[in-house]
């Protein structure tokens, strides 16, 4: 881990936020065929305007574009890339009570990133213009490099790596280099912080899906060894004024989750080895666990403690949140300790189950613990 600057972690929220009625309305019209393109973008530019004012007023230092032109947190950004087709899987990822929808990304080349075509560039070039002559700095989230890989060898995904692609080796170097360069090319727009948002490792952590003959493949696989080196690949070698986070989550999905565990199977690897600057990590529930594995946090690296749940509405016991990061503290200093929600409000435009007025309850709720905790 290189010794770097940190910048200060301020007031950030994870990424998304619920999308707007007359927002979701009018991807249902894009998809009917009722609007075009430019009407649409004209409603998500609209719509993001409103979102940073919001964000603005409720005194975030950061902020995002609330992730409203995608459908999901990950996939839209996998399908900007050359090599990388859309199409449906016929079943969707089984979350704990529901299923989502089948969209899933599959090979059709060689992997590359190419700023012209990539929708995502121009997205953070219009929330950078929204925050140009104010207080606040734009985060652009993209979904981890691991991430990537694991929807790539997803069951049948894989079959398609061999047609393209002689070795597993020259698959990483080109995932590696595609997200290398397109965290410069957000960079050479005027990001100075990108976050990582990463399922992967959750994995891992689920002992029901362990004992699945999948669950015991990835277990036995030194897939986490893999993972590790797509991400850190990834951000080598990158300007020092730049800040790279990760979010590392169990699964967000209308208010369901995917897995549970807690992290001390991955902590030897993501906590001690991963270079990034700070750790987003779910912490809103038992299925969490303990705080042990912070202490793996190697380096000066920071944790922000998602204790607030994003999940449903109803706003936690200050005290009890207070005594959690206290508990925290006995494992990382609380000069290295935050918080914040343990996800985004909408990680797919489906949205968690709680309304507008109460997520920016919970993310007000954050910031005053926040200059309690902190001052």
């Amino acid at each position: 881990m290189m010794t770097k600057t940190q910048t200060k972690i301020g007031f950030q929220h994870v990424g998304s936020f619920l999308r707007p009625d007359v927002l979701k309305q009018a991807r249902k019209d894009f998809a009917a065929g009722n609007i075009d393109q430019t009407a649409l973008t004209t409603i998500e530019n609209e719509s993001i305007k409103d979102l940073v004012n919001k964000e603005i007023n409720a005194g975030l230092d950061y902020v995002t574009d609330g992730e409203f032109r995608r459908s999901y947190w990950h996939l839209d950004f996998f399908w900007g890339f050359e090599g990388i087709d859309h199409i449906h899987y016929g079943e969707g990822y089984n979350f704990a009570h529901e299923e989502t929808r089948d969209d899933t990304a599959i090979l059709s080349g060689k992997i590359k990133f190419n700023k012209e075509t990539h929708p995502f560039i121009k997205h953070f070039k219009f929330l950078k213009s929204l925050t140009d002559g104010t207080s606040v700095e734009p985060k652009q989230t993209i979904p981890a490099p691991a991430q990537l890989y694991i929807e790539l060898v997803r069951g049948t995904n894989a079959d398609k790596i061999k047609e393209f692609y002689d070795s597993d080796e020259e698959l990483y170097a080109d995932i590696e280099k595609a997200y290398h360069d397109a965290i410069l090319a957000f960079y050479d727009e005027g990001a100075r912080i990108i976050q990582l948002d990463d399922c992967s490792w959750g994995l891992f952590l689920d002992d029901k899906f362990l004992a699945t003959p999948d669950g015991k493949t990835y277990a036995n696989s030194g897939i986490q060894d893999i993972l590790l080196e797509l991400n850190n690949g990834a951000i080598k070698d990158l300007p020092e004024d730049l800040t790279v986070n990760t979010h590392i989550c169990r699964g967000n999905y209308h208010s369901d989750f995917a897995f549970a565990g807690g992290y001390g199977p991955v902590a030897d690897t993501v906590f001690a080895k991963e270079n990034v600057d700070t750790y987003f990590l779910e912490y809103d529930s038992t299925r969490a666990g303990n705080f042990e594995p912070l202490a793996k946090v190697s380096g000066d690296k920071r944790v922000v403690l998602g204790l607030i749940t994003s999940k449903k509405g109803e706003l936690e016991d200050r005290q009890v949140i207070t005594n959690r990061i206290k508990e925290a503290s006995q494992y990382l200093p609380l000069d290295r300790l935050w918080l914040s929600t343990q996800c985004g409000f909408a990680s797919t435009e489906e949205g968690n189950v709680l309304t507008e007025q109460q997520e920016w309850a919970k993310l007000a709720l954050v910031k005053s613990i926040q200059d309690e905790v902190w001052g």
